[in-house]
């Protein structure tokens, strides 16, 4: 089964346009979680409802998000057009390659938010969840094709959990934040 990729965002414009703290935090919960109002938003990430909806209009504006149907309510929710996004490879272009940086920077903020709003909820955690969980680092000796070849493995691995995609989810299962980073030492 061909599953969907993230998008690979390589415009300079669309960079500068996701690259904002409350952009990104909105877009990963939206991929995360799935269809959700500005309301839900504000209260996932931290801020109001209409401050979300303007962000949620700009990402829209770049095709980052889109409006969902409504099941009958008021409020339409909004949803992530993919299934997430990369930035691709460093570009050469300086002004490509600051946004690629910016973008990058929030990202690792958004994770390490994550990683801490974790640790903070620990102990309201069900035992099974907080045994199934962890943070792990690991230092391993490859070649860059290696490497290339082991992110892949890794992806080809997780894709079919992915939120957007996963079709048939057993109950109990939660919405769960992989991270991985890697880069030489």
């Amino acid at each position: 089964m061909d599953l969907p990729r993230p998008r690979r965002v390589t415009d300079v414009d669309a960079l500068k346009a996701l690259a904002h703290p409350l952009r990104v935090s909105l877009l990963n919960h939206l991929v995360a979680i799935g269809p959700r109002t500005a309301s839900e938003c504000a209260e996932a990430v931290g801020s109001s409802a209409s401050n979300c909806s303007w962000h949620l209009r700009q990402l829209a504006k770049f095709g980052f998000v889109e409006r969902a149907d409504a099941a009958g309510g008021r409020d339409r929710p909004w949803r992530a057009t993919s299934v997430g996004y990369e930035v691709g490879g460093f570009d050469d272009d300086p002004a490509v390659r600051a946004q690629q940086d910016a973008l990058l920077v929030l990202q690792l903020n958004e994770e390490n938010r994550l990683a801490q709003r974790f640790l903070e909820r620990q102990h309201a955690l069900p035992a099974e969840w907080l045994a199934a969980s962890s943070l792990h680092g690991y230092s391993v000796n490859v070649t860059a094709e290696e490497l290339t070849g082991l992110l892949g493995a890794i992806d080809d691995l997780l894709r079919p959990y992915l939120v957007p995609v996963r079709e048939g989810v057993p109950e109990g299962a939660l919405p769960v934040h992989v991270g991985l980073r890697a880069f030489p030492r």
